[in-house]
C-alpha cells in the first residue's frame, strides 16, 4: 500500500515541455496591422488571426458546458490550416483506490479535471437552461491550464467532493512589452464562478505562476509563483519564488505560505 501521504507530482515537468515546443513560443501580437488582409490573418501572428472550437466538455452539472477555443494555425511547409487539441493532465495519484475512502476517478485533483492544449486562446461557457453563452475573457489570451468541475461522482476522506467554479492559469497580458503574448510573459491564474462570471486574481498580477502541489488532509492546492521584482514582466532567475495557498473548497480564501 502506498504511503497516504500522497506522491505530489510538480508541473514544472510538464512547463519545460511546453518550452521546448517550437510552436508555443510563438503566440501572437498583441496589435493589429491594419494594412493586413483578413485572410492572410491566420498566417501572421496577429490580434486578427480566426478561431475554432473543437469540443465540447462535460462539467458536473448539466446546466454548464465548456468549449476551448483554438487559434487557427498555419503550417507553411504543407500549406495546410489546423488547430491544437485537447490535452488532460493526469492524477495526482497513483493510487486511485476506494480503500481509504478516496476516489479521484482519474481527475488531477478530487473534484477538478485539467486540460492544457496548443494555442487555447479562450474558453467558452454554454448555460443549457437559459441557452446564453459567454466567454471567460473579452480579448484572446493563451491558457496554459484551465481547472473544471469533474463530470464523476469523486471522493476524498470517504465524503462526496463537487466543485463549482473554475480555475485557469493564462497569459493574457505583454507583460514584457515585446509586442507579443506567449509563455515569455508573466503567467497569471483567475478564478470564476460557475457561470464564468466574477473573475478574480488568485495570485497577484506581478507574479508568473510556475507549479502546483495538491495537499489532500487539507484539501488545499499550492501555487509556486516567482516575483517579477525588477518589474521587467518575465521571469528572471534570480527572482525569488514564493509559495501561496488556495481552498479548493472556496478558492476565494487562499493567501501565502512562504
Amino acid at each position: 500500500m502506498i504511503n497516504k501521504t500522497f506522491i505530489l507530482i510538480s508541473l514544472t515537468i510538464l512547463t519545460l515541455y511546453s518550452c521546448n515546443s517550437k510552436l508555443e513560443k510563438k503566440g501572437f501580437q498583441v496589435y493589429t496591422d491594419e494594412t493586413t488582409e483578413e485572410n492572410h490573418a491566420v498566417e501572421l501572428d496577429s490580434m486578427l488571426f480566426k478561431t475554432r472550437p473543437v469540443n465540447v466538455l462535460l462539467s458536473k452539472s448539466k446546466e454548464h458546458r465548456l468549449s476551448p477555443i483554438f487559434k487557427i494555425n498555419y503550417n507553411k511547409k504543407t500549406k495546410k490550416y489546423f488547430t491544437g487539441s485537447n490535452y488532460f493532465h493526469y492524477s495526482y495519484r497513483y493510487d486511485n483506490d476506494t480503500l481509504d475512502g478516496e476516489n479521484w476517478n482519474d481527475n488531477f485533483m478530487p473534484g477538478l479535471s485539467a486540460l492544457h492544449g496548443y494555442n487555447i486562446v479562450n474558453i467558452s461557457h454554454f448555460n443549457t437552461i437559459n441557452k446564453t453563452s459567454n466567454t471567460f475573457f473579452e480579448e484572446p489570451v493563451l491558457v496554459k491550464t484551465l481547472y473544471f468541475p469533474a463530470s464523476t461522482k469523486d471522493t476524498l476522506n470517504f465524503k462526496p467532493i463537487s466543485r463549482n467554479y473554475y480555475l485557469v492559469s493564462v497569459y493574457d497580458e505583454d507583460t514584457n512589452k515585446d509586442g507579443f503574448i506567449n509563455i515569455k510573459d508573466l503567467r497569471h491564474f483567475y478564478y470564476l464562478d460557475y457561470n464564468a462570471e466574477n473573475k478574480q486574481a488568485l495570485i497577484p498580477k506581478n507574479y508568473s505562476v510556475m507549479s502546483s502541489e495538491y495537499d489532500n488532509e487539507n484539501d488545499f492546492m499550492y501555487i509556486f509563483a516567482r516575483e517579477d521584482t525588477n518589474n521587467n514582466g518575465k521571469m528572471d532567475i534570480i527572482e525569488p519564488i514564493h509559495i501561496f495557498w488556495i481552498s479548493l473548497k472556496n478558492p476565494l480564501e487562499n493567501g501565502k505560505v512562504y
